[in-house]
């Protein structure tokens, strides 16, 4: 294959694979232009390696993985910047349109530190199992479980809905 058809093919599948990777990124990291910064080192990487890549239909999985690996050693090169506090304020969150409800749970997974975060989406977002998230953030079994216990448990603090009135 010639090099501008596979530089079409690359450009091809980032105009329309572009704005589904761009909002895992924003998830990974919970910053937009760091998200941006991610899938641009990604897709970089990617393009490198277009020629190797022989299953382009695994190319999401591809990408998604390098945007994984990428953030973990970003933040495990970071320092530690956020310090745990004792006590969570409970503040009730009134919601009326579901926008809200993303907006509000986007806000709450930026305040959790970036392994929790990373753990979170990994899990919810990404639907990878406990083993796959300990393989993928380098951690054990066991820590994968009370990590994303304690993020959940930090999430429902956060987004604690009044009670709704029962249907009729």
């Amino acid at each position: 294959m010639q090099i501008a058809e596979l530089e079409e093919e690359f450009r091809e599948y980032v105009r329309s694979r572009g704005p589904a990777l761009l909002r895992a990124a924003h998830q990974l990291t919970g910053h937009p232009c760091d998200a941006e910064d991610l899938l641009q080192i990604a897709l970089t990487n990617t393009y490198l390696a277009w020629d190797r890549i022989k299953d382009h239909a695994a190319l999401d999985g591809y990408v998604r993985r390098a945007m994984i690996n990428i953030n973990i050693s970003q933040w495990r090169r970071r320092k530690v910047e956020e310090f745990p506090a004792d006590e969570l304020p409970d503040i009730p969150v009134a919601f009326e349109a579901p926008c809200e409800w993303e907006e509000t749970l986007e806000q709450a997974l930026k305040g959790l530190p970036d392994r929790m975060r990373a753990a979170v989406v990994l899990r919810y977002y990404e639907d990878m199992t406990e083993p796959e998230i300990a393989r993928t953030l380098g951690i054990s079994v066991g820590t994968v479980k009370s990590t994303v216990s304690r993020a959940v448990a930090k999430l429902r603090g956060e987004l604690s809905v009044p009670a709704q009135s029962p249907p009729r």
